[in-house]
């Protein structure tokens, strides 16, 4: 699949780590059927919390839907595809990504929040044993919001929810975030970059294999 997008650029500071460009409308309206087919699957939004994963919607409020690994549905196909040339951009920002170990994907998830929902509280995206292999977030508003953006805490940064704009940043908590809390619906596709690990033990030293 060749891409005949221009992927515009959303202007944020280059030494904040969040940059910003537009997929096409239309690859969201496919995501946005998508969730609504297949609305039934979806689960409560669920947050990581003193190393306890749980539902507590005083914190985040959503329907959550994993995409999965194997989904080749055409709107699902079209929206990793762009990913990965939003991605490429984001490399190109930062070149030193490239010395990183191989990482892909590690899930898509489709999350909409009702009116007054979002996640509310200061988080970051890397906190626990079982998430450390990641290695940038990327995030897709796939509907128009007032003032239901993302405000990043450090960096003093609010990006604004813009149907198609496509954000990339670390996961780290120099990126510590939350929602903005909005009277109208909201619905993004989030997820995670990780490093791909297959170990290998040889004697009591474990390498990681390319």
């Amino acid at each position: 699949m060749k891409s005949t997008h221009k992927y515009k650029k959303y202007d944020l500071p280059k030494n904040s780590f969040i940059q910003g460009w537009y997929i096409p409308e239309t690859t969201c309206d496919g995501l946005v059927k998508y969730f609504d087919k297949n609305r039934y699957r979806a689960e409560p939004g669920t947050s990581l919390y003193q190393g306890g994963i749980s539902v507590d919607k005083t914190i985040k409020n959503s329907l959550d839907l994993s995409l999965g690994n194997n989904n080749f549905e055409k709107g699902v196909f079209e929206y990793r595809f762009h990913l990965q040339e939003i991605l490429d951009l984001y490399v190109k920002e930062y070149p030193e990504i490239n010395r990183l170990e191989r990482f892909n994907v590690e899930d898509v998830n489709i999350q909409w929040y009702p009116s007054k929902g979002g996640f509310k509280t200061w988080h970051y995206e890397r906190g626990a044993k079982i998430n450390m292999n990641r290695v940038l977030v990327f995030m897709t508003y796939l509907n128009n919001v007032k003032d239901g953006g993302t405000h990043f805490k450090y960096q003093d940064i609010t990006t604004p929810a813009i149907k198609g704009l496509t954000i990339i940043w670390p996961p780290d908590w120099t990126h510590t975030h939350k929602g903005q809390i909005s009277d109208d619906k909201k619905i993004i596709a989030t997820g995670w970059f990780r490093l791909i690990w297959v170990l290998k033990k040889t004697n009591t030293q474990l390498f990681a294999v390319q």
